[in-house]
């Protein structure tokens, strides 16, 4: 029984109204689509965080190079720079005071190196203009420091009572300018070293800093996939799967909607169809049924009726065998007194008449037994058994034995016969009928030449049997029309019959589950050509090599 709402219910399959009572409305899109778009935020997140955090880690390292390969160095370098000023100056007092010339080698290397780091130093902090100045400072005053200062003080010792030379603490105060101007310039590069080191640690900080916020974004971005897919796939499903529920409960009435992406929408519509088509075959099966009870109750009603025909014909059978035919002997046989006693009072003409009563009445007890016979195949009979086809073929030459030595028939079966299953009775009158319409329709000029044969079809599971004659033969015209009961070719005074013979063959044929078919030519033979079912199991002739009879068998 089917269940139909009167009114769509809160349970309906549809998106359109969610808890908080808000009618909302999806963008049109799959959720193929709506994934698509998240992975490409996600992947816009990833460019840019990645160019950013690439920017601030290649900011980090150069920052971090410019430490490592070049302030770091260079407070080295200007340690080594002071370190060679202050050898000149304790070279050029230790000559002044000691007169000894080897006091002049730390001068001179001093000298030497002071140049080669300056001119290193200005290499390492050339992009720093504050240091590039102080540099100069100090090499200004440096210079000036030897020129009027440490070569005169030299030049004084090498020759005493010469030019008048400054004294050692005047180049000793000079110098300390110089020392100051040093120190300037050692303080600026740890400025510079103490801003580089503090923008490389920012950089690393914000990389961090970035690096954190990607990964939150990825998390806030993998929970918003999470809520957008519960909200545009999880509860639409949910409200799909509620509804297919009830309607495979029993509730085909109940329409299926679904608000939401796009293909979602079209699995529902597809599921709507589907529950549309059930209810369509639903009430036209239904309406079947009750056809097929109205059918059925005629059926049983026709059966009842064919019951009843079926013994009225079973009646009718008796009647026309017995009460028929009694009626019809006692018209031949007081025709036959009334000529017996009163023959010699009768003219011919008389005499004839009689004769034509006579045998009136033989031809309708002869007609009467016709068709009982032909009514009774198919109807009477044993139940369908094997039956040897050799057996009833030999049973059927029995039967026309007499006419058959009478008329010089000569017989030839072209090998052993196979076992069908079948009625003997019918099968054995299916011989008769076929053998003796030979004989019955034989060239007046030749002895009937009648020859049986079988072959095997096992593609259609039937054997195929032929009756050829070598007698008055058939107009092509008229092959089909010999099988119609009743029908007849020749007059009564050529050949004797009722024309239900083939009638009756062609129907014992069919009951069989076979067909039968005549060929032929005027003046040449018949050949009659029917088929009959191979038996289940098959014999020992089952197959087509055994089936083939070998030549020259005769009966």
């Amino acid at each position: 029984m089917t269940r139909t709402p009167n009114a769509p219910g809160p349970d309906d399959a549809t998106a359109d109204t969610p808890e908080d009572g808000k009618p909302t409305r999806v963008a049109r899109l799959t959720v193929q689509g709506w994934i698509q778009v998240v992975l490409a935020a996600n992947v816009l997140l990833v460019i840019v965080f990645a160019v950013s955090g690439g920017v601030l880690q290649a900011r980090a390292d150069d920052r971090t190079d410019l430490l490592t390969d070049r302030i770091q160095p260079a407070r080295a370098t200007a340690y080594q720079l002071e370190t060679s000023l202050v050898d000149q100056e304790t070279g050029v007092r230790g000559y002044v005071l000691s007169r000894d010339a080897g006091f002049l080698d730390p001068y001179a290397s001093g000298a030497r190196d002071e140049k080669t780091f300056e001119a290193r130093l200005a290499t390492q902090l050339a992009d720093h203009s504050g240091i590039a100045a102080d540099l100069k400072t100090a090499g200004r005053l440096s210079d000036a420091w030897r020129r009027d200062y440490a070569e005169p003080l030299i030049e004084a010792a090498r020759t005493p009572g010469g030019a008048k030379a400054p004294s050692l603490e005047a180049s000793k105060a000079k110098f300390d300018e110089i020392r100051g101007q040093l120190a300037t310039l050692e303080k600026d590069i740890q400025q510079v070293r103490d801003r580089t080191r503090a923008s490389a640690d920012d950089s690393r900080r914000s990389r961090n800093l970035l690096f954190g916020g990607m990964l939150a974004a990825f998390l806030a971005s993998g929970l918003a996939l999470t809520l957008l897919l519960h909200r545009i796939v999880g509860r639409p499903l949910r409200v799909l799967e509620a509804a297919s529920v009830d309607v495979s409960g029993g509730a085909f009435e109940r329409r299926i909607r679904l608000d939401g992406p796009r293909d979602l929408e079209r699995v529902a519509q597809a599921v709507e169809e589907m529950r549309r088509r059930i209810v369509e075959e639903l009430s036209a099966s239904q309406a079947r049924e009750v056809l097929l009870e109205r059918q059925a109750e005629e059926l049983d009603a026709q059966t009842l009726e064919l019951k009843r025909s079926n013994a009225e014909l079973e009646q009718f059978a008796y009647v026309a065998s017995h009460d028929l035919q009694e009626p019809l002997r006692k018209v031949a046989s007081f025709c036959q007194l009334l000529e017996k006693r009163y023959g010699d009072q009768l003219d011919d003409r008389a005499k004839q008449y009689i004769d034509f009563a006579v045998d009136g009445a033989k031809r309708m007890q002869i007609l009467i037994n016709d068709l009982l016979t032909f009514s009774r195949v198919g109807r009477v009979g044993e139940e369908l058994v094997p039956v040897a086809l050799d057996d009833v073929l030999d049973r059927a030459l029995g039967n026309l034995s007499v006419v058959l030595e009478e008329t010089g028939a000569h017989v030839v079966r072209e090998g052993p016969l196979p076992t069908v299953t079948g009625d003997a009775t019918t099968l054995t009158m299916l011989w008769q009928n076929l053998i003796g319409n030979a004989v019955k329709f034989r060239h007046a000029d030749r002895p009937p030449e009648i020859a049986v044969r079988c072959e095997a079809e096992p593609k259609d599971g039937q054997w195929r049997l032929t009756v050829q004659d070598n007698g008055i033969g058939i107009e092509p015209e008229f092959r089909e029309k010999v099988f119609v009961i009743f029908q007849r070719l020749h007059g009564r005074d050529e050949y004797e019959g009722t024309g239900i013979g083939l009638a009756v063959c062609r129907k014992i044929v069919e009951h069989h589950g076979g067909a039968i078919v005549l060929d032929g030519t005027a003046g040449a033979g018949t050949r009659v050509t029917f088929t009959l079912p191979m038996a289940r199991p098959e014999p020992d002739l089952g197959s087509e090599e055994a089936a083939r009879p070998p030549e020259g068998a005769h009966t």
